[in-house]
C-alpha cells in the first residue's frame, strides 16, 4: 500500500521547499542558475493536493543573503510555514529577533562544491553560537562522504543541526562507510535531524524506487525515527522535468511502513523542531 491510499495525518509538514519570485525579488549577483519562477501560491496548490498543511521555506542559494523572498513567503503563509535563511556574520541580535518573530528557525549552510552557497566554513561556529539562544538550527548540505572530516566540529555545535537529503551522499554508500558512520553518530547525539528528501539528486539506481538512497533512508527511520523529517524539495531546482511530489511522498510508506512512524516523521518531529 502506498501513501496515495493512506490519509495524510493532520499537521503534516514539508520540511524543504524553495520560493522564487523574480518579478518582485531579483536574484543575487552570486546566483549560478535561474530556476523557474515558483510562487507561494503555486506551492499551496501542490501542498493541498498532498494533504499537507505546514512547510519549511529554505533560502535558495540564488538569493544569497537577500532573504526578502523567503520572508515574504512566510508572511503569505500566515503562520503555516517556517523559514531557513542565509545571514552574514555581522547580523545583530535585533535582526535575529525580528526574523524569529517572522517564523525563521535556522540558517542554511549549502557547502556542496559549486552549489552557489554564500556561507563559509569559518562562519559555522560563530553563527551557531549566535543562533543557539533562539533554538534555531544549522541546516547543512554537504557531500555525505565528507561527514567523517567534519564530525568533530558538527558534534560540538551549541545549536541543533539538520542534514539535508538523506545525507546527500553524492554517491550512495554502505552503512559501514566512514561518512555514514559519522552521520549516524551525529544522529545518536540527540541534537541532529535528517531530511528524508530528494533521493533523485544522488541515486544511481533511479526512479521509481531509488533503492540505493532508500536503503539509507530505511536505516535512519529504523534507528532514529525521532530524528527524521520528510521534504519534497519543491520545485526541484535543476530538474526538468521535475519528479512527482506525490511519488516522493509515496516513497515514505516504503521507508516508514507504519502509520505511527509516518505521523512522527510528518507531524511530531517537525512540530517540535520548528516550533509549530
Amino acid at each position: 500500500m502506498t501513501s496515495t491510499d493512506l490519509p495524510t495525518p493532520t499537521g503534516a509538514c514539508d520540511c524543504h521547499i524553495h520560493i522564487y519570485d523574480y518579478t518582485r525579488f531579483a536574484l543575487a549577483p552570486t546566483a549560478i542558475s535561474t530556476p523557474p519562477q515558483a510562487l507561494w501560491q503555486d506551492y499551496r496548490r501542490e501542498q493541498e493536493q498532498l494533504g499537507l498543511t505546514r512547510a519549511v521555506v529554505v533560502q535558495p542559494t540564488g538569493y544569497g543573503f537577500d532573504n526578502r523572498c523567503t520572508l515574504d513567503a512566510l508572511e503569505q503563509a500566515q503562520g503555516s510555514a517556517r523559514g531557513i535563511v542565509a545571514i552574514p556574520l555581522e547580523t545583530d541580535e535585533s535582526e535575529l529577533a525580528r526574523m524569529d518573530a517572522a517564523g525563521v528557525r535556522g540558517v542554511r549552510f549549502m557547502m556542496i562544491a559549486n552549489g552557489g552557497g554564500v556561507m563559509r566554513w569559518d562562519m559555522l561556529e560563530p553563527l551557531a553560537a549566535k543562533i543557539a539562544p533562539l533554538g534555531w538550527n544549522i541546516n547543512l548540505q554537504i557531500d555525505g562522504r565528507d561527514f567523517a572530516q567534519y564530525e568533530d566540529v558538527l558534534g560540538a555545535l551549541p545549536c541543533r543541526l539538520v542534514i539535508d537529503h538523506n545525507g546527500k551522499f553524492l554517491k550512495p554508500v554502505a552503512r559501514d562507510h566512514a561518512g555514514m558512520r559519522s552521520l549516524l553518530r551525529l544522529l545518536e547525539s540527540g541534537r541532529c535531524w535528517i531530511k528524508l528528501s530528494a533521493p533523485y539528486e544522488t541515486s544511481q539506481t533511479g526512479a521509481p524506487g531509488y533503492e540505493d538512497v532508500g536503503a539509507l533512508a530505511q536505516i535512519f527511520v529504523h534507528e532514529f525515527p525521532e530524528r527524521c523529517l520528510w521534504a519534497s524539495n519543491w520545485p526541484h531546482p535543476g530538474r526538468n522535468p521535475p519528479p512527482s511530489n506525490r511519488d516522493l511522498l509515496d516513497l515514505l510508506s516504503a521507508w516508514a511502513p507504519s502509520s505511527e512512524l509516518r505521523r512522527r516523521i510528518l507531524v511530531d518531529n517537525p512540530a517540535a523542531l520548528y516550533r509549530f
